[in-house]
Parts: structure tokens; C-alpha cells; sequence
């Protein structure tokens, strides 16, 4: 095994700022739907305003960082066979002791079925709570634009349901970040230090 910097600075940093704002979002967004109460819907609204214009700015930064920087090779979608190897490993191999059919190094950071997770997050759910998240803040004035026919329940609904798959995304990543790797836990400890134990 080898030590390297599999993680730059602000990959870190934008990863971690990431997740903060997200399930910041998160709860103020609950609240504001009613779900349960803990500031209060005016609070939680100016919050929820706060922490999306921050992260809509952070992910433009990401993207910049990514396109400059050649990472947004790291999402190019793997072949499908190697994607399927991927879900043989954590439906069945993983239990049966068998080997990772991945291995790490500095141009493949994520496994097959990481980049076309992380790839979904980026082109699909991510736009999508953006958008649908600026079309409910400034909903009185789409007319402006030629959007007033778009119905508002329609907004929120795309946005809440957006969020819900953010959700789910947030836990699949935790569980499977934390547990499969090896040993439990390297990965989170690699996206706080950059480094990570890789096969030499």
C-alpha cells in the first residue's frame, strides 16, 4: 500500500461546505414546510434564502475548479460492464469476502458506481433544486420573463421532491462512505486529511 494526496484543498473544502449547506437546507426547508418547528417559518425562510445563494455561489466556484483543473474527468461515466461489477460487489461479493473490483489512484477517485451517483447529483437533482428553488423566490416576478403560466404548486413540488432525492442521496452516501471502506471509515478520514492508502 501507498499513501498519496488522492484529495486537493479545496475539493475538501468544497465537499465539506457542500454537505454543511445541504442538510442546512434540509432543516430549514422541513420547517418551512411545516414539518416540525424549531426557529420558527420566518427564520427558517431567511436561512433557507441564505445558505441557496451560498451554495449556488460555492458550486459555481466547483465548477470553475473542476473545468480548470481537468477533475471533471472524474465523472466521465465508466463502461457498464464496469458499473455492473460495481453493483455485483455491493449486492453480493461483499458478503461472500471477495475483493474490490476497483481500485483508487489519482485520475480514478471514484469507483463506476460513484461517478455516474456523483454525475446524477450534478446534471440532475442539484439543477434541479436550483432552479425550481430561484422560480419559487422570485415567482411574482416571472411574468417578466414569459413564465407566469408556470403554477406554482408545480415549483414546489419539483423543489420538494428534488430535495427528498438530495435526501436520500445524502444517506446512501453516508452509509456507503463510512461502511464500505476499508477499514470503516478511511474514506471520511481521506476527504478531511487528502490522504488515502491506495494499492502501490
Amino acid at each position: 500500500m501507498a499513501t498519496i494526496k488522492l484529495y486537493a484543498g479545496f475539493e475538501r473544502f468544497w465537499h465539506w461546505s457542500q454537505a454543511a449547506l445541504i442538510i442546512l437546507m434540509l432543516i430549514t426547508g422541513f420547517e418551512i414546510h411545516g414539518t416540525y418547528t424549531l426557529i420558527g417559518w420566518e427564520q427558517a425562510a431567511e436561512i433557507h434564502r441564505i445558505a441557496a445563494w451560498t451554495l449556488i455561489g460555492l458550486w459555481a466556484f466547483a465548477w470553475f475548479w473542476h473545468l480548470t483543473t481537468g477533475e471533471w474527468k472524474q465523472y466521465v461515466p465508466s463502461p457498464m460492464e464496469r458499473i455492473l461489477a460495481m453493483v455485483k460487489y455491493y449486492a453480493f461479493e461483499i458478503f461472500q469476502g471477495k475483493g474490490h473490483p476497483f481500485h483508487k489512484d489519482r485520475s480514478h477517485k471514484h469507483n463506476p458506481l460513484q461517478r455516474s451517483a456523483y454525475l446524477g447529483l450534478h446534471l440532475f437533482i442539484g439543477p434541479a433544486i436550483w432552479i425550481s428553488g430561484l422560480l419559487y423566490l422570485f415567482y411574482g416576478d416571472l411574468g417578466g420573463i414569459g413564465l407566469e403560466w408556470l403554477p406554482l404548486g408545480a415549483i414546489a413540488l419539483v423543489h420538494t421532491g428534488a430535495a427528498f432525492l438530495m435526501l436520500t442521496f445524502l444517506v446512501a452516501h453516508l452509509y456507503l462512505t463510512i461502511t464500505m471502506s476499508d477499514p470503516v471509515g478511511a474514506d471520511v478520514k481521506a476527504m478531511i486529511t487528502g490522504y488515502e492508502e491506495v494499492d502501490d
